[in-house]
């Protein structure tokens, strides 16, 4: 039987895997153009994990196929090309026989030159009697400036097609075959770029429906769309949840993989399943546009442009995506992180390197064992962020400003995610024995929804920021449809206040009933 495989070219002999046939044939395409004159040279890219190298690897077979000797078909990877970026560009020429005999299975001696290196291409005196098909894997390894070198001569030989057999070339990888890290630019031109895109829910339903038909074992409806909601269809994350789910939190082949073993697994993919896919964005995303991505913590309204440099970095690299929105009317894009999986696993990290492993004194008091929070019917939530405001008056009163060091705007007030991050350290740190405390983003970003799971009991903190009376009475009425949608009793708002007047405080902690759901309202001051 087959299986789900997240590291690496999926074999689809060996592995569940997705056609992808429109995609293939649009590279193929690409690729040979016309076949007597010439194909195109363009570039394919993608963040990590998202089948670059395998659609490549069918598409070279295909050309094989369908045009069995008319073209020298052959894939090259660079990523055993082990170069610095300080190296001179000609430590690369050293690599080339190497290349060429993986690739073409042909011994060559080192090129003197960069020229040389072109002149293997000639029509008339080079190494080819025939056209020549070239894919390489990989290209984001090399050093900026050997990058440079090679597109210079790829482009040289596009312009000047009459007298090399390049035919058709495709470029591989995630940032710097679309030019992002080059002063030219683009290698080729940008309309000759091609993405590969995340499977779409019925990709996901059909790598599921592959597992039940051969395995026999059911896997609910509610699962293959949990999965797909969770990551987006990111490719290497889907058939990764798919690992896990078939394998190691499998109840049984005699059991159905239900939503009481996704919760299980998400728990563990989110706290203890080591990706390095997911490490490798969580590094990236602690770049130096850690700013901005903290903003979308906060903010629903960032506009993406691929024009701005943190946002093409982040973008190409997978942590965030792009929307379309109607704003009065008119449409713009604004940005988004790439899954709420991606997201979960960065408020994760983030909080711990904002905050730090461990309060700087106990969450709570001595003794305080918090018998009005659960004593009752429901979790009493406002009972906890009482205790929650009355720990910031003892930080103060130590003499420690929770918030020292944390980042202002420009107009000197700290920036929003801070209280954000703050309170979910808080909450982790004063009720781990009692309850599973976890991040939600139910509509992206700019929303952030504490949910608490407590035995028998469960419950909802959203956390927002006071900017008008307008918009918090907005937050009241779409707490109570959230609320509503749950089946849940009450919910509660923390709503972070930008002063410490407790006399305006208090007259924005309010408690309001919409449709049968309690909405309580506890005002925060942080200044």
């Amino acid at each position: 039987m087959r299986y789900f495989h997240s590291y690496g070219p999926v074999d689809c002999q060996e592995h569940f895997c997705v056609a992808r046939t429109a995609l293939i044939d649009n590279c193929i395409e690409q690729l040979i153009g016309n076949p007597q004159k010439g194909g195109h040279y363009f570039t394919l890219w993608a963040p990590r994990q998202s089948g670059k190298t395998w659609v490549m690897q069918q598409v070279a077979q295909a050309v094989k196929d369908q045009y069995k000797e008319l073209f020298h078909v052959a894939m090259m990877s660079m990523q055993g090309i082990v170069m610095e970026q300080e190296d001179s560009p000609d430590v690369f020429l050293d690599r080339v026989p190497h290349l060429f005999r993986r690739a073409f299975k042909q011994r060559i001696d080192r090129p003197r030159s960069w020229e040389e290196l072109s002149e293997l291409f000639l029509a008339d005196s080079g190494l080819f009697d025939r056209p020549v098909i070239l894919l390489i894997d990989e290209f984001d390894k090399l050093p900026a400036l050997v990058i440079d070198r090679l597109v210079s001569l790829f482009r040289d030989m596009y312009l000047d097609r009459s007298n090399f057999v390049l035919h058709g070339l495709a470029l591989i990888g995630v940032r710097a075959v679309l030019g992002v890290d080059s002063e030219r630019g683009s290698p080729f031109n940008v309309q000759r770029s091609l993405h590969v895109p995340n499977f779409t829910k019925a990709e996901v339903s059909d790598l599921f429906g592959q597992y039940q038909t051969e395995s026999g074992q059911k896997v609910s409806p509610e699962v293959v769309n949990a999965v797909h909601a969770a990551t987006c269809g990111q490719p290497g994350l889907v058939c990764w949840f798919g690992e896990l789910l078939t394998t190691k939190f499998n109840p049984g082949q005699d059991k159905v993989i239900d939503m009481a073993v996704w919760e299980e697994t998400y728990l563990a993919v989110v706290h203890t399943e080591w990706n390095n896919s997911i490490l490798n964005l969580i590094k990236k995303a602690q770049s130096p546009y850690l700013p901005q991505v903290l903003d979308l913590f906060t903010r629903s309204d960032l506009p993406f442009s691929i024009r701005a440099e943190w946002c093409s970095y982040l973008y190409l690299l997978g942590v965030i995506d792009k929307e379309k929105n109607l704003d009065g009317g008119a449409v713009r894009y604004v940005c988004r992180f790439a899954s709420p999986y991606i997201q979960t696993c960065l408020y994760n990290a983030l909080t711990r390197d904002l905050m730090g492993e461990r309060p700087p004194i106990l969450p709570l008091e001595p003794m305080d064992e918090l018998l009005d929070v659960f004593s009752g019917p429901e979790l009493n939530l406002p009972a906890l962020l009482d205790r929650y405001v009355f720990y910031l008056q003892r930080l103060k009163d130590s003499g420690l400003n929770p918030w020292h060091n944390q980042p202002r705007r420009t107009d000197l007030h700290y920036t929003e995610y801070v209280g954000h991050f703050h309170l979910y350290a808080w909450l982790q740190n004063a009720v781990q024995d009692y309850c599973i405390v976890s991040p939600e983003f139910p509509t992206g970003n700019g929303r952030v929804d504490l949910h608490l799971k407590c035995t028998d009991k469960e419950g909802v903190i959203e956390v927002k920021n006071y900017t008008n009376q307008a918009k918090t009475k907005r937050y009241i009425q779409q707490a109570a449809s959230y609320a509503s949608n749950l089946t849940l009793p009450s919910i509660t708002i923390a709503l972070f206040v930008p002063l410490e007047d407790e006399t305006i405080l208090a007259r924005l902690s309010k408690s309001y009933e919409i449709a049968g759901v309690q909405i309580v309202v506890r005002a925060i001051g942080w200044v």
